[in-house]
């Protein structure tokens, strides 16, 4: 049998994806799972409410904050956070179901998440994505039109701690442009399927 570029093993890995909010992160896997039907990007549960055209259980799982409170409580989360007064959690049951059937699953989750799971040496490929600069991440965020000046430097200001954390993670790629972004990405999710030395499963 002809071996593919991806989608050759039973059981998938677990790429896990950081960026500040703007960066691009959630547009370059849905890039990745367009050209590789193995690749799926995990829905993470959210007590934030639906931005103008998210949809319940594509965009994100969409929970009240007492439903969310009842999921930690009965050990559900792979990882969860509180972000700007939000809770965003990864169910451990949907990852693993999507590995048994041969995906790479693709955490996008912010640095918080990431620790986490690094702390319970989870294994996993942890990618950091970082914009080219602050001030281009603000003009991202303004042209993104979903949030006032007040919250955008909020998340500046959170960015910048996010970046400080990038040394913990394997890999580093600064999105500069779109297109070269997405060929370092696809190559090291290849790299990765491809490597003798995998991690534990």
């Amino acid at each position: 049998m002809t071996q593919k570029l991806l989608g050759n093993i039973s059981k998938g890995f677990v790429f896990v994806l950081s960026a500040p909010a703007g960066t691009g992160k959630t547009t370059l896997v849905r890039m990745l799972a367009q050209e590789f039907p193995c690749i799926y990007e995990s829905i993470s549960s959210t007590t934030r409410p639906p931005r103008p055209g998210e949809v319940d259980g594509k965009d994100y799982y969409f929970l009240s904050k007492k439903e969310f409170e009842d999921k930690i409580r009965q050990g559900d989360f792979l990882e969860y956070a509180e972000v700007f007064g939000y809770y965003y959690g990864t169910s451990w049951a949907h990852v693993l179901e999507q590995q048994e059937m041969g995906k790479h699953v693709f955490l996008v989750i912010d640095t918080q998440g990431a620790m986490q799971l690094k702390k319970k040496n989870f294994s996993a490929v942890y990618i950091f994505l970082s914009p080219p600069s602050l001030e281009e991440l603000r003009e991202r965020l303004i042209k993104r039109k979903t949030e006032n000046m007040k919250a955008i430097e909020k998340r500046l200001s959170w960015a910048k701690a996010e970046i400080e954390m990038m040394a913990n993670y394997d890999y580093h790629i600064v999105n500069d442009n779109l297109n070269q972004t997405y060929i370092v990405l696809r190559s090291i999710v290849i790299a990765e399927e491809h490597r003798v030395q995998k991690k534990d499963q």
